[in-house]
């Protein structure tokens, strides 16, 4: 039982933009939700997006990044330098509404601690992010700020018309806040830029438990997407956007020389479709066979419309005879460490946060500075034929991702957030 149970302080309402499926803001939610209440608090979700059990749950349509109206604001917010009056207008009547959803979620499950997942970050949302401060100054609310990434890392969001707005909200500096950032870097800048200390929380994993391995329902996996037992398989486990790199892993599979298949098991276009043509277009030119899976791949083990088998991304990894991570931006790196979790040898590109806070740790990686280069092709080709060297690798970064990325480090860092909150 946590000790602040007794105090009444024990109810947590998470707020996004997105609460449901497999994007990181989700996934991490979803961990802090299962440590929580491993230590004794209550667990609540108010998104524009949801899929948390009903009775813990408030759907704020306007909250979504992907509803009409806010997609109309967003439009007009960014990629100009003015905006017009109708827009202030608009924009405050959307955020009077998601503001009075606010009150309504609090009161309707008493909540005691607020934690805004990356809403009040990057502006996906501006009228959402306007709602949560106003909220939180109006009533002093503990809230701990979770923040992913921030506008100033994004280039689409530099030319905006809200410079007012992100300066107040995206994040807001306000007494009864505790920030938390993912990597070092984005400390670093959220106090050079805004003065605001912040606590790093890195992604985790739960390293205490092993990765499912092949059961009676995967087994069929690489028959159900066509790719043969002769075949290797490559997994680039990401959403198909351009900071994700991917023709750099359809070079690679190239280079290799060998039967392969890259398999990319996220979805296309979240950023538009230009990116998605420029990666068929590329593997098309190389010779390389691209199997998109992401209309086969859920949350849940289920079916679908066709009668086909869904499965999860943990049935997917255990197939894989290799995983690419060739990004040049991240947050953290949620999929480096499913990687390490499932034992699977890694290509990783030298993004900037792995280089300063994953790799002095010590992991053993196939790492690129940007392009393939013969040497990387040479170690995968060694890393792939020698399974003891494979064996000595991913042993060697398990153990280190269970003494730095663990459930159990994520649990000793909430207890001193609530701590600072309640005392003992």
């Amino acid at each position: 039982m946590s000790a602040h149970k007794s105090s009444g302080a024990n109810r947590i309402g998470f707020v996004s933009v997105r609460l449901a499926g497999t994007d990181g803001v989700s996934m991490e939610t979803r961990k802090w939700a299962h440590v929580l209440e491993k230590i004794g608090y209550e667990c609540f979700y108010m998104a524009g997006q949801l899929d948390r059990p009903s009775e813990r749950s408030f759907l704020a349509e306007e909250a979504s990044f992907e509803h009409p109206l806010v997609m109309q604001i967003q439009k007009e917010c960014f990629g100009k330098s003015v905006r017009s009056s109708e827009l202030t207008k608009l924009i405050s009547e959307v955020k009077e509404r998601l503001k009075a959803k606010l009150y309504e979620f609090v009161g309707r499950f008493k909540i005691d601690v607020l934690i805004p997942e990356n809403a009040l970050s990057i502006p996906v949302n501006v009228p959402l992010g306007l709602a949560i401060t106003e909220f939180i100054a109006e009533t002093g609310i503990n809230t701990i700020a979770v923040h992913h990434d921030f506008f100033w890392e994004r280039k689409r969001f530099l030319r905006n018309a809200v410079w007012d707005y992100l300066n107040m909200a995206f994040p807001p500096h306000l007494p009864s806040i505790q920030h938390v950032v993912i990597n070092s870097s984005a400390d670093n800048q959220l106090s050079l830029r805004t003065g605001i200390s912040a606590t790093i929380i890195p992604n985790v994993i739960d390293f205490a438990t092993q990765a499912p391995e092949i059961d009676d329902y995967s087994a069929d996996l690489r028959e159900a997407i066509e790719v043969g037992d002769d075949c290797l398989f490559v997994l680039q486990p990401t959403r198909v956007v351009a900071r994700k790199r991917i023709e750099l892993a359809i070079e690679l599979v190239k280079r290799l020389d060998l039967k392969a298949k890259l398999v990319i098991s996220h979805a296309w276009g979240e950023e538009g479709d230009d990116y998605g043509r420029r990666i068929r277009e590329y593997a098309n030119l190389l010779g390389v066979d691209i199997v998109s899976i992401s209309d086969r791949v859920g949350e849940v083990r289920a079916k679908n419309s066709k009668g086909q088998k869904i499965y999860t991304i943990r049935d997917v990894y255990p197939h894989a005879d290799l995983v690419t991570y060739p990004s040049d931006c991240e947050g953290f790196g949620n999929a480096f460490l499913e990687a390490i979790h499932f034992r699977r040898p890694v290509v990783i590109n030298r993004y900037s946060v792995y280089e300063v806070d994953i790799a002095p740790k010590g992991f053993k990686t196939i790492a690129l500075d940007g392009y393939v280069t013969e040497d990387a092709v040479r170690q995968t080709r060694e890393v792939l034929g020698n399974q003891a060297l494979r064996q000595r690798m991913v042993e060697h970064n398990y153990n280190l991702g269970q003494r730095f990325y663990s459930y159990e480090v994520l649990e000793g860092k909430l207890r001193v957030l609530m701590l600072n909150f309640f005392g003992l």
